[in-house]
């Protein structure tokens, strides 16, 4: 997902929850915009309500568990939807990413066959208003899949739904998928079931008042109504406040999210009680939920704030259960040791402080496509030496150092190097350390005329080894616009870092602010023209590997994927995605050429620093994937 916040894509420097990645720099006091407090005061116990803090200016704002990128965040799936909408398979067992079959709708699947046939068992879960979670709920899911797989941020082509030839609903509790070819079943259970969330019968309408399962889309049958499936995919999306027909219409349904039927039918342990568009959020027990664990709290609230300074005014004074240490305020330097971390002193007696490493890598996308710069941007961002220039002038170590206070590991690839499950050599290890030295020569060396501290121009056009590029004409400009998103002191003081640096070579970069829901909303995936003008977009945290636990890389690198903002392209990387997806072989080969090609800037992940109240227990380990999971905490 990214950016978190997902869109899986994360949000870096948040700890919300399942928190992590945390921003730093200059404290500063400013106003919550909200007061956020739950009664509690800095007491010893909590009550029957438990106030958590959102992440600076990331609200949740999209509820219906099918959408597109501009939606596909952290903030939106795993600390709010997930709370009502349980996926079929959990993720994260402990300070993993693994699966959880113990909280999990269904059993553990079983491939044959040569791994072309996946039968998938149900257990007893049952939804808000009576429905049991069936055959059917996961056939309405796979339909609408079908039907509108190009409106589902984790599509990849030739992947899920593509690879599935068909579906047999065996009974109401077991189905059976076969397979277009044989497949890897660690990928395909943690990549492509991953990303499969049963849908109620009641849902399966296409206009208000309808009967419920009217649409067709609910149905025993796979992929045999997919013009209904539409029609009940925009109905859906339309009372979630995304018009699929004007997608760049302002959502005006924020406001009806705890009144609309639609949405108080849940299998998860909770439902909503209140929402507003601000990012105020009340959440009380399902009282039919099914799950082994369950709600001890009458109430569970997410709080919004502007900035981190202000959520950490809310700390001290008491006013939030569980929210988050911005680096600004990090007093003593972490050890790298998940317990034992030295808290502020102004919060050490009402809080204890939980390190944790997410499931991610940081990083913000180049525009392939962008005609940004006189329509050079696109251009100049497919030369390689360019990247290369721009990523040498990233000193993450140091970043880590000044701005994170240590809170941080280095992203240098496409797999997270902590938890080091799957990261190479080669990504433990930095392809393009800092040196302006080293950035200044490649920009000279293919045909730039550099002006330190002004703005480089193309002095050789052309496409030979000396020369600017293909496509990039006499005098083009290294002169780019990059948004990132606002409320967060640390990324404020890494973007400033960064543009410095890359100011000594020549490149010159405008630094413009936004929320993050807008940065998020610009930063998809264009073809050209003046609606692709986009150059740089951060929206501070690149993805959190979900619902693609395994990090192959084809939800956010393939060409054409959902959530590959940037359209990066590469034939060579395509086919090293496919080959760990169908056969059983190490994302070595696939991670180490992503290291070296830079399809993106790699940032410094940050390590979440999540404050929890001394009277609160269960929140820990905190959630690699950054879930928030309240079901499982006790005052």
């Amino acid at each position: 997902m990214k950016k978190l916040n997902l869109r899986r894509l994360i949000v870096t420097g948040v700890a919300v929850g399942a928190m992590t990645v945390t921003l730093a720099s200059c404290s500063s006091s400013s106003s919550s915009s909200n007061s956020g407090s739950s009664g509690n005061s800095g007491s010893s116990s909590i009550g029957s309500t438990v106030t958590v803090a959102e992440a600076p200016q990331t609200p949740p704002n999209y509820i219906f568990p099918f959408m597109g990128l501009q939606f596909f965040s952290v903030s939106n799936i795993n600390q709010f939807q997930f709370l009502m909408y349980r996926p079929l398979y959990w993720f994260g067992s402990g300070n993993t990413p693994n699966l959880n079959p113990s909280l999990s709708l269904a059993s553990v699947p079983v491939y044959s066959n040569n791994n072309t046939t996946v039968t998938i068992n149900l257990k007893n879960y049952k939804y808000s208003n009576g429905e049991t979670v069936n055959a059917s709920s996961v056939m309405f899911f796979m339909n609408m899949l079908h039907a509108e797989k190009t409106n589902w941020a984790a599509y990849s082509a030739g992947y899920i739904p593509d690879d599935i030839k068909s579906i047999t609903a065996n009974s109401d509790t077991q189905i059976t998928m076969t397979l277009t070819g044989s497949v890897n079943p660690y990928w395909f259970t943690y990549n492509e079931l991953s990303q499969i969330t049963p849908f109620p019968k009641a849902w399966d309408v296409s206009a208000n008042g309808a009967a419920s399962g009217s649409g067709g889309c609910y149905s025993s049958t796979y992929a045999g109504n997919d013009a209904g499936c539409t029609a009940v995919y925009n109905y859906l999306s339309n009372e979630s406040g995304f018009n699929p027909n004007n997608p760049q219409a302002a959502n005006n349904q924020l406001s009806s999210y705890a009144t609309n039927p639609l949405w108080q039918i849940v299998d998860g342990p909770f439902k909503l009680s209140a929402f507003d568009a601000s990012g105020n959020v009340t959440f009380v027990p399902n009282p039919s939920y099914s799950g082994p664990v369950k709600p001890t709290f009458k109430e569970v609230k997410l709080v919004p704030f502007t900035t981190d300074d202000s959520e950490f005014n809310a700390l001290v004074s008491g006013s939030v259960d569980v929210g988050y240490l911005p680096p600004q305020d990090i007093t003593s330097n972490w050890n790298g040791s998940l317990t034992g971390a030295v808290n502020n002193s102004r919060l050490s007696g009402n809080y204890n402080l939980a390190p944790s490493f997410s499931w991610a890598i940081n990083y913000f996308p180049y525009n392939f496509n962008s005609t940004g710069d006189n329509g050079n941007a696109g251009k100049i961002f497919s030369q390689l030496y360019f990247r290369q220039a721009f990523q040498t002038l990233v000193n993450q170590p140091q970043i880590i150092t000044s701005i994170d206070k240590g809170y941080g590991v280095p992203t240098y690839g496409p797999v997270p190097v902590k938890p080091s499950t799957f990261a190479s050599s080669g990504e433990l290890n930095n392809s393009y350390p800092y040196s302006v030295t080293k950035a200044t020569n490649l920009l000279k060396d293919h045909g730039w005329t550099v002006t330190p501290n002004g703005t480089d121009t193309c002095n050789n056009p052309g496409t030979g080894a000396s020369q600017c590029g293909a496509g990039i004409a006499k005098g083009a400009q290294l002169n780019f616009t990059l948004e990132y998103a606002s409320g967060s002191s640390s990324l404020t003081s890494q973007m400033n870092a960064e543009k410095s640096a890359w100011a000594q070579a020549g490149i010159n970069v405008t630094l413009t602010t936004a929320s993050f829901n807008t940065v998020l909303g610009h930063a998809v995936a264009c073809t050209g023209g003046s609606s692709c003008s986009w150059e740089l977009e951060n929206w501070g945290g690149g993805w959190i590997f979900a619902p693609d636990y395994y990090p192959t890389g084809e939800e956010i690198f393939q060409t054409g994927a959902g959530s590959n903002s940037g359209s990066y392209s590469s034939t060579t990387n395509d086919a090293n995605i496919k080959a760990t997806n169908t056969e059983n072989v190490s994302l070595t080969t696939y991670e180490n050429y992503l290291a070296q090609q830079l399809p993106v800037v790699n940032q410094p992940n940050a390590v979440g620093a999540t404050e929890i109240h001394k009277g609160l227990s269960g929140v820990t380990p905190v959630s690699v994937l950054e879930q928030l999971n309240p079901e499982n905490w006790r005052g």
